[in-house]
């Protein structure tokens, strides 16, 4: 009886043992998956265009928004014509007090772009962190 028992509890030990690596594998995993979904850079640029508007909005969240249109058109349907647009969200109130005093200017805006939205970061992947320059 002695042997079983002792048999029982190691492979007790190593179905714990298993679970417990499985758990934290998949803990790391996820980690890995919230920060590239979220925090990991995608691309980063600078668009250029007439500043439209930009806004601070927000229920719960208040984030600061803004809106340029870009020189040129462009079509998402054929034979229809439109100006393009770039929709951003703004890093800090810093920056947007400087858009929101100089709206219809031509700006350089320096951005960045994720792969998914955070509540208190903007309403967009893209987020205006730097003024190139303004004209």
């Amino acid at each position: 009886m002695n042997e079983s028992t002792s048999q029982t509890s190691k492979r007790g030990a190593k179905v714990k043992s298993f679970l417990g690596w499985f758990f934290l594998l998949l803990l790391l995993i996820g980690a890995g998956f919230v920060y590239y979904k979220y925090y990991f850079v995608f691309g980063e640029g600078v668009k250029s265009g007439y500043l439209n508007f930009a806004v601070k909005k927000g229920n719960l969240f208040k984030t600061y928004e803004g809106k340029l249109i870009q020189e040129g058109f462009g079509s998402a349907n054929t034979g229809s014509i439109r100006s393009n647009e770039f929709e951003f969200s703004i890093e800090n109130d810093s920056i947007f007090h400087i858009l929101e005093s100089n709206s219809g200017k031509f700006f350089d805006l320096h951005y960045r772009e994720y792969h998914g939205k955070l509540p208190w970061r903007g309403n967009t992947v893209y987020i205006v962190d730097r003024i190139v320059q303004m004209k």
